[in-house]
């Protein structure tokens, strides 16, 4: 099987029909998505496509991957591309074999192939009966397709497993984020194109297709026994699309199967994988070109590290950090496509191609507690062409919002349990859904919010005083926090039982609660601009 030639991959056409074709395929109009059986292998396989393209068919410069957006090259001229790499993408042979040990690795017993689902549960788990949510046994053979898939999805995400089983290039469970066109409809080759980078920007020399140092597996695997590292400067740097840090062989038999994954029938069959630990080592000043990055200003001499989902899922208070750089107090460090798109966008411009000043930033990852998987998490949010100097404006504008909402939402938590407990610090369950509400509540008016934001700054006359939020959008805005609040401290403070309900006590915790939502300097200044100073009790319509 050859990952470049054979129709593994499910893409969906603009019927809804799914049709398994190769992945030259990613040039057909009709072809808008993939259709991958689970969410992780959607993300990988996107990630797949996009390093392919990246190393077989990047521009030269801005003005080429301009061009090649709006008129896609045919499928002759890709699959010459893809021909040139084809040797490095076998999967089921004796020697180098896509993401696997150049070693057999006879020597290692065999283990279940559920052993490449990061959410498996892992032995201990089992042994300890703990598997209540995600149950053993339910993977217990898949097809080859699904086996190259899991692979490379365990490759690139790779978290703890265990001594001398490393983690991925960015570091266990990182978060990926996609350019994603604004129109959900739009081919899955402008999906994939916006985030290819152009060879001038990130500066690279021609890879060698026959080299470990692009492709890992073609190679002997640089062992890390002894705690040996590989920095960017041991490799290519495309390497960092094709990170191997374990060190794996499937076990592909010739017997059919139904796979437990997509649901189809195979004529061949992989159950068991055999593993080695000690393999590369992953150490040093790495980023990728589709994860963003946090480092402490406070600390130069400290390496940034990627960001990583969180068990409060992904929203719009992330939304910043994973868009917006800051060098200079949050350290934030977007992922280098998602910083290249408002260039595209000039570029784009300047020769009278047309790309929207609008699209959408798909945000992915697995919330890792060291080996267990806690969840899968992914969110769409717009992303907007700006030149730099108007990014530093919304910067500052979009942090006034969402401390506005930090803070509401910190009060409605302590008054919520205040209305529900006469002694709320003496509780100690989870309450974080309380905060959660209320920013869950509030999301699609960030992102209009933000829309407006957006286009105002886009305006050629400059978009009126800079140095102040404009006022209209700032009452727009404490009316929807404060009036979403307040209903929400309704709705939870009135849900228990009628004869548990304690209406003095309610009623006091509200008072109080409103004291303080209006009364906060967050909400002080957002009055003060949007000329509602004079009406301390102004609430939500």
């Amino acid at each position: 099987m050859n990952l470049i030639d054979d129709s593994w991959l499910p893409f969906r056409k603009r019927d809804g029909s799914i049709e398994y074709l190769p992945v030259g395929a990613v040039v057909e109009p009709d072809v808008v998505d993939l259709a991958l059986p689970r969410g992780d292998f959607q993300g990988a396989a996107y990630q797949f496509l996009i390093g392919l393209l990246q190393t077989t068919f990047a521009p030269e410069d801005k003005q080429q991957w301009a061009e090649r957006y709006e008129q896609p090259p045919s499928s002759s001229e890709l699959a010459g591309a893809l021909q040139e790499a084809r040797g490095a993408f076998d999967l089921d042979v004796a020697g180098p074999a896509f993401m696997q040990d150049l070693e057999a690795l006879d020597g290692e017993k065999q283990s279940p192939v559920a052993g490449l689902l990061i959410d498996a549960p892992g032995a201990s788990t089992i042994k300890n009966n703990t598997d209540h949510f995600v149950k053993a046994g339910r993977t217990r053979q898949i097809c080859p397709d699904c086996a190259a898939m899991a692979l490379f999805t365990l490759q690139i995400n790779a978290p703890s497993g265990g001594k001398g089983h490393r983690t991925g290039l960015r570091g266990g469970g990182p978060l990926t984020t996609l350019v994603m066109p604004d129109d959900a409809e739009a081919s899955l080759w402008q999906k994939l194109w916006l985030n290819v980078v152009d060879r001038e920007t990130w500066g690279y020399e021609s890879p060698d297709y026959g080299d470990r140092d692009v492709f890992p597996w073609l190679g002997q695997t640089r062992i890390s026994d002894k705690g040996q590292m590989v920095t960017p400067d041991d490799v290519h740097p495309l390497h960092a699309h094709w990170a191997m840090p374990r060190r794996i062989r499937l076990e592909i038999e010739e017997e059919a199967c139904r796979c437990d994954l997509c649901g189809r029938d195979a004529v061949r069959r992989v159950r068991h994988i055999r593993a080695r630990n000690y393999g590369y080592n992953y150490e040093g000043p790495w980023t990728h070109p589709l994860t963003p990055y946090r480092f402490d200003p406070q600390k130069p001499e400290q390496l940034p590290y990627s960001r990583k989902a969180q068990k409060d899922g992904l929203g719009y208070r992330h939304w910043e950090s994973l868009v917006l750089a800051d060098k200079q107090e949050a350290g934030n460090l977007p992922a280098p496509v998602v910083l290249d798109y408002a260039e595209k966008y000039r570029a784009a411009r300047d020769y009278d191609l047309a790309l929207p000043r609008t699209a959408r930033i798909w945000v992915f990852g697995y919330d890792m507690d060291n080996m267990k998987a806690r969840g899968w998490y992914g969110a769409h949010m717009p992303l907007v062409a700006l030149p730099r100097e108007r990014q530093a404006v919304l910067q500052a504008w979009l942090r006034q919002t969402v401390d506005l909402t930090r803070s509401a939402a910190s009060l409605l938590q302590t008054h919520i349990k205040e209305a529900w407990f006469s002694k709320p610090k003496d509780i100690k369950g989870d309450t974080s859904f309380l905060t959660a509400s209320l920013w869950d509540a509030t999301e699609q008016d960030f992102y209009q919010l933000l829309a407006a934001l957006g286009e105002l700054l886009a305006e050629e006359g400059g978009g009126g005083d800079l140095r102040h939020f404009p006022g209209a959008l700032a009452a727009q805005w404490y009316r929807t926090i404060t009036g979403r609040a307040y209903q929400l401290f309704d709705d939870y403070a009135l849900s228990g039982p009628a004869e548990q309900l304690d209406m003095k006590r309610i009623i006091a915790t509200r008072n109080a609660f409103s004291k303080k939502l209006f009364g906060g300097k967050e909400a002080k200044a957002f009055r003060k601009v949007g000329g509602l100073e004079g009406n301390d009790a102004e609430k939500a319509a």
